[in-house]
C-alpha cells in the first residue's frame, strides 16, 4: 500500500467499502459535444469552456462515479509543445485541478490527478528523462491542488507506468496505475501483463490493472490473468466498443459496411456502429466484479448512461437512476393500464 506524506486515505476507505466506480471517457465526450478536437485531443475546454467540463464531472458523479478524475489526460508538455500551445500547459493543469476538486467537494466525491503516456518514452536514458520530467510537473501540481490520488493511465510501456508509480509515491500521494494493452497482450518491452501488473503491485501502487485500447469482451481475459498474479486491487477501465478476438482494440475495429471511411479505419471518429448498448456494460461490470475487480470505469467512449448502467449492475441507485428507463409507461409498448387504448391503436398499424 503506498503511503501518503497528508495522511490521505480516502481511496483505500473507498475501496475496502467496496468497488470504486471512476468514470473517464473526457476526451471522446467532449469531443462528441464540439468541445475537444479529434486528432491532438488537447484539453484546451477547461480555459474556453470550464462550465462544460465541470457539468461533464457533475454528469458523471450523477451516474454514479465515486471519482472525479482532473481533465489534464495529454496536458503534458509533450503534447502541448506538438500544437504549439506549450505556454498553456500550467494554466491548463490547474484550472483543471480547480474545476475536479469543486465538482468533488459538491457531491463528496474523490478528486484525483491524471497523468498518462508522455509519448516520448523510450528504452534510451534521455526518453525516460524527459518522461519522467513531464511526470513530476504535473504530480507536483496536483499535490498542490491537494488531490486524493493520481491516476496514471494508458502506459504501454511497463517501465513508463513504474516510472510514473515512482513519481507519484515520492510525492506521497496514492496511485492507481493502469495499463493500454495493443493487439498483442504484452507491454511493448515484450513483459506479460502478470509480471507488469506484479511489479507495479510491489513498487506500491495501490490499484493497478488496465484502461482504454480494448473492450470488455477482449479485457476480460487479460484480467483473469493478472488477478491470479496481483493480490492487491485490480483496475479495469475498456473503451465500451465491441472488440473481438480478430480485432481485440478499438483501433483494430473495421467496418465493412463503410468503405467510404478514409483507410477504411472507423478510429476514432466512426466508431459508433461499434458502440455497446448500456447491458452489455452491465452485463461487464458484473463479470468483472466477479473476478475481484475493485476499482471499475470505463475510458474513450464512455458516456454517462454507459456509466449509470454499470454502477445499477453493482446494485447501486445514483442520482440518475431516478431516470433509468421504464418501458412499462411507454405510450405505445408499455404495459399500464392506462395506456391499453393506445397500445391497441398503435398495434393496428404495425
Amino acid at each position: 500500500m503506498a503511503a501518503t506524506a497528508n495522511g490521505n486515505g480516502r481511496l483505500q476507505e473507498r475501496l475496502e467499502r467496496g468497488p470504486v466506480i471512476c468514470a473517464e471517457g473526457y476526451l471522446f465526450e467532449l469531443e462528441r459535444r464540439g468541445y475537444v478536437q479529434a486528432g491532438p485531443y488537447v484539453p484546451e475546454v477547461v480555459l474556453e469552456h470550464p462550465e462544460v467540463v465541470a457539468q461533464l464531472h457533475r454528469d458523471f458523479v450523477r451516474a454514479g462515479s465515486d471519482v472525479v478524475p482532473a481533465f489534464t489526460y495529454y496536458a503534458h508538455r509533450e503534447k502541448m509543445r506538438l500544437v504549439g500551445k506549450e505556454d498553456l500547459l500550467e494554466e491548463i493543469n490547474r484550472r483543471a485541478l480547480a474545476i475536479a476538486k469543486q465538482v468533488a467537494a459538491e457531491y463528496d466525491s474523490l478528486v484525483a490527478g491524471d497523468i498518462c503516456n508522455t509519448n516520448v518514452f523510450a528504452e534510451d536514458d534521455a526518453s525516460k528523462r524527459a518522461a519522467r520530467a513531464m511526470f513530476e510537473e504535473q504530480v507536483g501540481w496536483a499535490v498542490e491542488a491537494g488531490v486524493d490520488f493520481v491516476i496514471g493511465e494508458t502506459f504501454s510501456y511497463a517501465a513508463e507506468a513504474l516510472a510514473a508509480l515512482e513519481t507519484v509515491k515520492e510525492a506521497g500521494l496514492p496511485a492507481v496505475i493502469t495499463l493500454a494493452v495493443h493487439q498483442h497482450p504484452v507491454t511493448r518491452e515484450g513483459w506479460t501483463l502478470a509480471d507488469a501488473c506484479r511489479r507495479l503491485d510491489a513498487g506500491g501502487a495501490d490499484v493497478v490493472g488496465l484502461n482504454c485500447m480494448r473492450g470488455p469482451a477482449t479485457m476480460l481475459p487479460l484480467l483473469k490473468e493478472i488477478r491470479e498474479a496481483v493480490p492487491g486491487h485490480l483496475a479495469a477501465l475498456p473503451v465500451p466498443y465491441r472488440t473481438h478476438e480478430q480485432q481485440p482494440t478499438f483501433q483494430s475495429l473495421r467496418d465493412p459496411d463503410c468503405a467510404s471511411l478514409p483507410g477504411e479505419m472507423p478510429f476514432p471518429t466512426a466508431l459508433d456502429p461499434f458502440t455497446c448498448n448500456r447491458y452489455e456494460i452491465a452485463e461487464f461490470a458484473r463479470a468483472a466484479d466477479d473476478l475481484g475487480v475493485g476499482y471499475l470505469g470505463l475510458c474513450c467512449g464512455g458516456a454517462p448512461h454507459h456509466v449509470r448502467s454499470l454502477a445499477e449492475a453493482l446494485g447501486r441507485t445514483p442520482p440518475a437512476s431516478r431516470y433509468s428507463a421504464d418501458m412499462s409507461k411507454h405510450a405505445f409498448f408499455g404495459t399500464d393500464e392506462s395506456l391499453k387504448k393506445e397500445n391497441v391503436a398503435y398495434a393496428k398499424e404495425l
